[in-house]
């Protein structure tokens, strides 16, 4: 045997147990959340989704992500690209529904700005719009919400008719109901998600994605 015969060899027993391998952290993978799955309690759908929340995909759609977000939270403005990427790889099999956890100061009004927009069919550019400049608007401690009405107007929406609306007693009830099904379920940080019913826990980037398509490919 020579020494390239040797070397072909080490590398396809070095190939084959990284496969083996990848297999093997794919598995520990769904072994992982069938786990959680099971030891995690349901939700009441009812709490989770409500008519008044925006959603995107199917009513029927056989996975179901809810995502408790706050338009203020960094981390959710990190997330967003992954749910976006969720939406694009599975339109018909995965309904992502989003409820508002106004955490931070300013957020209400934040979501007040959001809720005009989608009056306006002006939800998504404006909710990308808001995330794109956080930074700028999203202040702690001092948040900048005349510029995050200046954003959601570039990005498209109707300011004087939003300034009307921001007071209505529809978006007051939404404000109320997310905050009261928060307090019953238990929510204390964004983005909390939960994937048809149960929520998720330790999650990455990486996993939420990797999560949804197990559950897309198990239903």
């Amino acid at each position: 045997m020579n020494r390239r015969t040797v070397l072909i060899g080490t590398s396809a027993i070095g190939i084959a147990a990284f496969a083996g391998g990848a297999l093997v952290l794919t598995r520990n993978r769904q072994a992982e959340a069938d786990t959680l799955a099971a030891a995690a309690p349901a939700v009441e759908t009812d709490m989770l989704v409500r008519g008044h929340a925006p959603s995107f995909g199917p009513e029927d759609a056989p996975v179901t992500l809810v995502e408790f977000f706050d338009p203020s939270c960094e981390a959710c403005r990190a997330f967003h690209p992954v749910v976006q990427d969720i939406r694009e790889q599975f339109p018909d099999q995965v309904r992502v529904v989003m409820r508002y956890a106004v955490f931070h100061e300013g957020s209400d009004e934040a979501v007040r700005i959001l809720e005009t927009a989608r009056m306006q069919d002006k939800f998504e550019p404006v909710l990308d719009a808001l995330l794109e400049r956080q930074p700028e608007w999203a202040v702690h401690g001092a948040p900048r919400m005349d510029l995050a009405w200046q954003i959601a107007a570039a990005a498209g929406l109707d300011m004087e008719k939003a300034q009307t609306a921001r007071l209505s007693p529809d978006i007051v009830g939404i404000l109320n109901q997310d905050a009261a099904d928060i307090a019953a379920i238990g929510v204390r940080q964004t983005p909390t998600f939960f994937l048809n019913g149960r929520q998720m826990r330790d999650i990455s980037m990486d996993s939420l994605l990797a999560d949804v398509r197990s559950a897309v490919e198990a239903s």
